[in-house]
């Protein structure tokens, strides 16, 4: 690994042979998608931080996920606008390796989150008076507290494992940032059950969550139609929904990006989907969560307008 001191990223989302003027458009792209993200998770940190009675469950884990989100952001994002702006494809070992290990950590904290946020859900719908107990200020701090302590672990043996094998198939990634799939495709080590390791190691992980949401919004699920008020119904579902979308939308990018058929597989499509699950779901997730959510949305007005009335 020494003589390969640095990794090569692709010209632009578009291929190698892509025009000057496009450079600037993908860079305005980026731009205008982080600041979205760093506006919107940005405000809802300040919202739950300072509103008193948002200090709940809900938002307390809203919070965290927020924090991920930025996290993703600021991990990849700011390599690819300033690849973009500059005209510069090159990434040192050591920060292909920062950036694999930081976005592993935030996707991984998001997804183990997005399942805590499931149970809490189900203990609010389906187990309302044991809220205190199951759901308690101490509860809530472990659960996130391992979600994060779980995220970190998984992040550092995948980092550890990916960059200890040997990279002798070119130094090109077709990614605009540092990903596992992309470097393992460099490997010319033959231990092919460790690279198959790597990978269902995640992926069971994944499962794992997977299932424990599906099986907390199947209680759900039945136990909102069982609540005989169209109120309890739609005070539910204003719940639920938010939380269910963000859970869709990660999943499904995340999911068709590593578990597409080969056969489709291109280098403009890999690109394309490495923006789609890494990028818009940060940028995106303020937006679903505001949408249904008063509350949420009665504290960040009271933010901005407290901001102005202080200028």
């Amino acid at each position: 690994m020494s003589p390969r001191r640095s990794l090569v990223q692709p010209k632009s989302l578009c291929g190698q042979a892509v025009a000057e003027q496009l450079q600037l458009l993908h860079f305005c792209l980026f731009l205008g998608i982080s600041l979205a993200a760093l506006l919107g998770n940005g405000l809802i940190i300040s919202a739950v931080a300072c509103g008193h009675h948002l200090h709940t469950p809900m938002f307390f884990f809203l919070l965290n996920l927020a924090l991920t989100d930025l996290g993703c952001i600021c991990t990849t994002v700011p390599k690819a606008m300033h690849n973009f702006l500059w005209d510069t494809r090159t990434i040192s070992f050591s920060g292909c390796a920062a950036q694999v290990f930081f976005f592993r950590f935030f996707i991984s904290v998001e997804y183990f989150l997005l399942t805590v946020m499931c149970y809490d859900r189900y203990v609010s719908i389906c187990k309302p008076l044991y809220c205190g107990t199951l759901l308690g200020s101490r509860a809530c701090a472990h659960m996130a507290a391992a979600a994060w302590a779980s995220g970190f672990l998984n992040a550092l043996l995948l980092t550890a494992n990916t960059f200890s094998l040997p990279l002798c198939q070119g130094k090109a990634l077709g990614q605009f940032f540092c990903e596992v799939p992309q470097i393992l495709k460099l490997s010319c080590s033959h231990s092919n059950f460790r690279q198959l390791g790597i990978s269902w190691v995640g992926f069971c992980l994944a499962l794992d969550c997977f299932v424990f949401i599906v099986f907390s919004y199947v209680q759900i699920f039945r136990a909102v139609l069982r609540i005989p008020s169209e109120q309890g119904w739609h005070k539910a579902f204003s719940t639920c929904l938010p939380h269910l979308a963000v859970v869709s939308l990660f999943l499904s990018t995340g999911s068709f990006a590593f578990l597409k058929p080969p056969s489709i597989s291109s280098p403009s499509l890999d690109l394309s989907l490495s923006v789609l699950y890494s990028v818009v779901p940060p940028a995106l997730n303020p937006l679903i969560y505001s949408l249904r959510n008063k509350e949420l949305n009665a504290a960040v007005w009271k933010l901005i307008t407290g901001w102005f009335q202080k200028k």
